[in-house]
C-alpha cells in the first residue's frame, strides 16, 4: 500500500506542478503603461505628466536643446515645492480662483475641442486639471509668503532655495536622452 499511496500523492501534486512549472517556464510579456522618469519624495514623475504639463502649458522648454529634460527639471522643482508647501500649509486656494486659473488654461487653445484633445492626449481629466491648478495656487501663495523680495532678487532667492531642496531631498532622477 505504500506504493500507492505515494503514487497517488504524486499524481495528485503532478497536476499543479506541471501547470506551474508551464506558468513560470512561458516568456513574460508586461505592458508598458506609462514610462517613469522620476520619483521624487516618493511621488513618480511619468512621461505622460511631462507631455501633460508641456501639452497643456503649464511649464515649457524654453528652447532648451532637450525639452524633455527641461520640462522634466521643472516638473521635479514643482514637486520639491509642492512637498515644502504641503509641510507649512498655506491657505486653501477659494473654489473662484481655482475656476479662474482652469479658464486660463482652457483659454489657451484655440477652441474647446482643442483643449479636449491635447487633455485626453495626456490623460488630464477636469479632476486632475483642477488639483493641479490648486497646487499651483497654493505654491504661489507659500512663495509670495516666504519670498518677499522683488525682482531678480526674489528669483534668485528662489533659485537658492529650491536648489537647497534638490540637495536635501529624496529624487531619483530616471531620465536618460534618447531612450
Amino acid at each position: 500500500m505504500p506504493i500507492k499511496n505515494s503514487e497517488f500523492r504524486i499524481q495528485n501534486w503532478s497536476a499543479p506542478v506541471a501547470l506551474a512549472l508551464l506558468v513560470l517556464s512561458a516568456p513574460l510579456r508586461a505592458e508598458v503603461i506609462d514610462r517613469v522618469l522620476a520619483v521624487v519624495a516618493g511621488q513618480p514623475i511619468t512621461m505622460s505628466d511631462v507631455v501633460g504639463a508641456r501639452d497643456l502649458g503649464f511649464q515649457s522648454a524654453d528652447n532648451a536643446p532637450d525639452p524633455l529634460r527641461a520640462i522634466l527639471s521643472k516638473l521635479i522643482d514643482r514637486e520639491l515645492m509642492l512637498a515644502e508647501t504641503e509641510r507649512y500649509g498655506p491657505p486653501e486656494p477659494t473654489a473662484e480662483s481655482v475656476d479662474r486659473e482652469v479658464a486660463r488654461v482652457k483659454a489657451r487653445f484655440a477652441s474647446p475641442a482643442a483643449f479636449d484633445n491635447a487633455a485626453a492626449r495626456s490623460g488630464v481629466d477636469e479632476r486632475h486639471l483642477r488639483e493641479t491648478v490648486r497646487q499651483d495656487l497654493r505654491i504661489a501663495a507659500y512663495l509670495d509668503r516666504r519670498f518677499t523680495a522683488t525682482g531678480d532678487r526674489r528669483q534668485t532667492l528662489i533659485d537658492e532655495w529650491i536648489a537647497g531642496l534638490r540637495r536635501r531631498g529624496n529624487v531619483l532622477d530616471l531620465y536618460l536622452p534618447g531612450r
